[in-house]
């Protein structure tokens, strides 16, 4: 045998003995992801659980066992109503907020904001706070503050106070609007800040993002908080690769690295292979351990006969 006949022998042998080096490694995780959470339906960046989606909403954002998709902070737990992707926007739900149906005493309300761990979420500008069963020495009526809508909001405040549910916060129909104030402090309620209602001596809070069509029928009014994220987190070319595979991106280890999650709830960094299949940690080490042993015998056998 030549000289160049051996070692190409020897180099396939060693790749052989050792192969799938290339291939990425894949590592088993405890369950999946999934693109749907109750009837909403999840895309990137939102995800359904921790690894799932962008890390910046995996934080405040994960799917219940019983399909309903929450949204934490340090003030409480919501519901996530409703999610517009075309607008980057969505919906939460209080369910201690008041409503023209129902009003009770609400806990305050506020988003997450420290300097380690930005929050990507902002609170729309249409979104309108009404505070309720206020103090009369409460500081939102300090005029050297300004802090209510006298303008439109006044006409908000006859709308919720001619609501049947005002007794709930030991109010009647129709009372004077003097304890009511459409909050509009000089800085915005979102990230960093919030309503502290102890704070401001009201009873309870309602938000409006929408009229229904209807100003003059608070029964029809659109009741919730509405956030809207930036667009930074779209969809790169590693996170298209891997939803063409049929995975989902996802992030995975202390530094929160790109993760493409596939549906057997396997990981990899790169894509699931076709359609959410892929190599599983298991079957890829029995791969690799039957191509060792069939090369180093294919490496003594040819041996034999040089």
């Amino acid at each position: 045998m030549s000289c160049f006949n051996k070692i190409l022998l020897f180099f396939l042998s060693f790749l052989l003995i050792h192969p799938l080096e290339s291939v990425p490694s894949i590592i088993p995780l405890n369950g999946s992801c999934t693109d749907k959470c109750g009837n909403i339906v999840l895309k990137y960046p939102f995800g359904s659980g921790f690894g799932c989606g962008h890390p910046a909403f995996s934080r405040f954002i994960k799917c219940t066992t019983s399909g309903v998709l929450q949204f934490s902070t340090t003030s409480g737990i919501y519901t996530i109503s409703s999610l517009d992707y075309s607008t980057n926007t969505f919906v939460l739900t209080d369910p201690f907020m008041s409503t023209c149906s129902s009003m009770q005493n609400s806990g305050s309300f506020t988003l997450d904001h420290d300097d380690s761990s930005l929050t990507p979420f902002s609170i729309m500008k249409q979104n309108m706070f009404v505070l309720l069963g206020c103090s009369t020495t409460s500081a939102v009526f300090d005029p050297k503050q300004d802090l209510c809508d006298g303008g439109s909001g006044s006409n908000v405040c006859r709308g919720m106070y001619s609501c049947k549910g005002v007794t709930g916060i030991g109010l009647e129909p129709n009372d004077p609007i003097s304890t009511c104030c459409v909050y509009d402090p000089p800085v915005p309620v979102g990230s960093g800040y919030g309503l502290n209602l102890p704070r401001l001596q009201c009873s309870s809070y309602s938000s409006i993002y929408g009229f229904g069509g209807d100003e003059g029928d608070p029964m029809k009014w659109e009741f919730g908080i509405s956030l809207q994220y930036n667009n930074s987190y779209y969809v790169d070319e590693s996170c298209k690769n891997c939803e063409d595979s049929g995975g989902f991106c996802g992030f995975s280890g202390a530094d929160e690295s790109f993760a493409c999650i596939c549906r057997n709830g396997v990981n990899s960094t790169i894509n699931c292979y076709g359609r959410g299949y892929a190599l599983s940690g298991t079957w890829r080490h029995k791969i690799q351990t039957g191509m060792s042993i069939g090369g180093i015998f294919f490496f003594w056998m040819m041996m034999l006969f040089i």
